[in-house]
């Protein structure tokens, strides 16, 4: 899951004020390699930064994406400023990356969450801590950290997880609605495969960096192969998920997330389904960021909440922490549609409950003429078929503040989708929650899809993507197990859309659209197919107004310094761009990732890591539809070491299967020193 990728100075758009190390209350230390033992002799490399404090609570971060350089300025940014209030702070790298000994086997892996259970239980029996410890992590380790909780890892009292997963097959890089994930599924794979090419650095681990090289090498495997091998909810995905057992989860937690984000409804649902334990929710506007460095902004005074959580649930401070309402979060307003903003127009609120459509909900009833309203709806049907170039104007599945991330104006696609119109507003509508699509709907092929986009659409036309929903149609009768439609059988189908925040004001209205393709995002079903609708109800979520409290007062945004990384040649941003070639038709889109140019650490090391990708396809011809990549990561010093690894990979398909394709090489110095390609075929299962 999401990476730091494209951390760029971009991402500071909420402009925190830096606090200098004076104005901190304790000096901080930082202690790199601390070596923690694992329960089979293998050692995890960590960062660690101590307090003035002889003995305090520790706070720890498991993640893959290497403490020593690609993550250091987060890492020091955040770390720093919590250490500095009286908290080991440890900064673990996963078994298999950076410095850490063995091979990094999957996402979430049984392997992974017994390391993070022991590295939480070494942290609390130490000499410097109390005995208490809470995780913490954003994306993959915010992933680790609520799995730690559901372990019920020893020495965990208390856990803040950002925008990570809760269901690995429902929300996570793999699979969207039941369909397969354009972008990410194959994208995420390649990256993994690069990120643990990478060797570690023979500053820190001696003459073993090319024996643990080596090893990793051997071991690396394309895993878009595994996940494609699974296109259900199966006992695979189930492990790693802690919506396999909410009820596992017994420590404080707070989950944090963003309407912009990909992993919204997974902090949405953790707040309705953890019952066991405390839990709170804070969905702000931004992306999959941190909040105190939030884009879209505004950002807010996360660290200084952070401390106080920790204040209380490890120190046992009684600061009213705890009093917190359960769902703090903010409601957008209406701003025009941009694919880079640094502030998104809102405020902020509270309420004693996570609204669900269960209750107080508003229901619009899909119309004739493509009307959305209350009013009784009349028999009618309409044909549904879009070109397979269809979703250009998605933007990125994963916004991280660059300048592609979000979606554009919806109106041209509108144009090309079924649509229904909601009346204009004379008063305002809030929604809040995840909303509900059900539709009456029949299929002319086995397999299908609907894609659905809710839009608040303005006077002048211009149409805002609030939020979208996926479904594989063959999952409608859920994600474990596939059943392929018959031809011309009408069904009666439920898509629920992403949770959102939004008020719809005067003189607005809403918007559904609805299509069969949306390329990159959704790999296309094998045939082309068209569905006919023939009814349905919009569902959505409001908040209760008993339930809304006191609005939250937030601290400013505050970091610590960063550290003194040399940029030895400026970021080139991620972007999206989307042309068609005259002469074969193919619609392409163009990723370009610069991770952050050439950089120099502190430590001396070089890291310079770029990837571009195209996905291509025809209209037409569902079966045209491929994903190229290509990356590079060169690691060196000026002491003449130095290692490069190169992947290629391409994803196509046929009617009955997914083809794949990773090239891996790897060089010490000028010596080619391991290549290895890895082909698959995956049968095509109801996807």
């Amino acid at each position: 899951m999401g990476h730091p990728d494209t951390v760029t100075s971009h991402a500071l758009m909420g402009k925190p004020t830096v606090v200098g190390a004076d104005e901190l209350p304790q000096r901080v230390r930082i202690v790199d390699p601390v070596w923690i033992p694992m329960r089979d002799g293998r050692r995890l490399a960590a960062r660690a930064w101590f307090p003035e404090d002889a003995v305090a609570p520790a706070v720890l971060e498991a993640m893959p994406y290497r403490r020593g350089d690609i993550s250091l300025v987060d890492d020091e940014m955040r770390f720093r400023y919590v250490a500095a209030h009286g908290y080991v702070c440890i900064r673990v790298d996963l078994r298999g990356s950076g410095d850490s000994d063995g091979v990094l086997d999957d996402e979430y892996s049984e392997q992974e969450q017994a390391d993070v259970a022991d590295a939480i239980s070494w942290t609390s029996e130490q000499s410097w801590c109390t005995g208490k410890v809470g995780a913490t992590g954003i994306s993959w380790s915010g992933c680790s950290s609520a799995l730690a909780a559901w372990n019920r890892a020893p020495g965990l009292a208390a856990v803040i997880t950002a925008c990570s997963s809760d269901d690995r097959f429902l929300n996570d890089v793999h699979y969207i609605g039941g369909a397969v994930l354009g972008f990410y599924m194959h994208v995420w794979s390649h990256v993994v495969t690069a990120f643990n090419a990478r060797p570690p650095d023979p500053a820190v681990v001696g003459s073993q960096w090319r024996p643990m090289w080596l090893e990793r090498l051997e071991a690396n495997r394309m895993l878009s192969r595994h996940w494609l091998s699974h296109p259900t909810r199966d006992d695979y995905w189930r492990t790693g998920s802690i919506a396999a057992d909410y009820g596992r989860i017994e420590v404080p937690t707070l989950a944090l997330s963003g309407w912009a984000d990909a992993y919204t409804d997974s902090a949405l649902r953790m707040g309705l389904l953890v019952d066991n334990a405390p839990l709170w929710v804070i969905i702000g506007p931004w992306g999959h960021t941190w909040p105190e460095r939030a884009v879209p902004g505004p950002s807010i005074g996360y660290l200084q909440d952070a401390v106080r959580w920790w204040d209380h649930w490890l120190k046992g401070i009684d600061n009213g922490i705890e009093k917190a309402p359960k769902f703090r979060y903010y409601q957008q307003y209406w701003d025009p549609p941009a694919t880079d903003a640094d502030i998104r127009s809102g405020t902020w609120r509270s309420s004693a409950v996570v609204p669900t459509t269960s209750g107080g909900a508003v229901v619009l009833n899909l119309s004739a003429g493509g009307t959305l309203d209350d009013a009784a709806a009349e028999p009618f049907a309409m044909i549904c078929r879009t070109p397979q170039s269809f979703g250009s104007l998605s933007g990125s599945w994963l916004p991280w503040g660059n300048p592609t991330d979000l979606p554009a104006d919806q109106a041209a696609e509108d144009h090309a989708a079924v649509t229904f119109d909601g009346p204009v507003q004379d008063a305002e509508l809030e929604i809040v929650g995840e909303p509900m699509l059900r539709l009456v709907m029949e299929a002319d092929k086995p397999q299908a899809h609907v894609i659905v986009r809710l839009c608040d659409v303005a006077p002048d036309g211009t149409s805002l993507l609030l939020t979208r929903g996926v479904l594989n149609l063959t999952h409608r009768e859920g994600h474990d197990h596939a059943v392929a439609l018959e031809p011309g059988e009408t069904y009666d189908v439920r898509i629920p859309l992403k949770g959102v925040a939004a008020t719809i004001g005067p003189g607005h209205r809403l918007r559904v659209s609805l299509s069969t393709t949306y390329w990159p995002w959704v790999w296309p079903a094998p045939e082309e197919a068209t569905v006919t609708v023939r009814g349905g109800t919009l569902t959505l979520p409001q908040q209760p107004q008993e339930a809304l409290l006191v609005p939250p007062d937030w601290d400013p945004p505050v970091v610590t310094a960063a550290p003194p990384v040399q940029s030895l040649r400026p970021r080139r941003p991620l972007m999206g761009e989307t042309s068609v070639d005259a002469e074969t038709g193919e619609h392409v889109y163009t990723l370009r990732r610069d991770l952050n140019g050439i950089q120099r650490f502190p430590n001396g090391l070089l890291y310079d890591d770029t990837e571009d990708g195209r996905f291509v396809i025809r209209d037409g011809d569902p079966l045209s539809a491929r994903l190229e990549l290509h990356r590079t990561v060169v690691m060196s010093r000026e002491d003449g070491w130095s290692t490069r690894v190169e992947t290629t990979s391409t994803m196509t398909s046929t009617a009955s299967d997914f083809l794949l394709q990773t090239s891996l090489r790897a060089w010490d110095g000028e010596d080619l020193i391991f290549a290895r390609d890895y082909d698959a075929a995956v049968a095509r299962h109801h996807n």
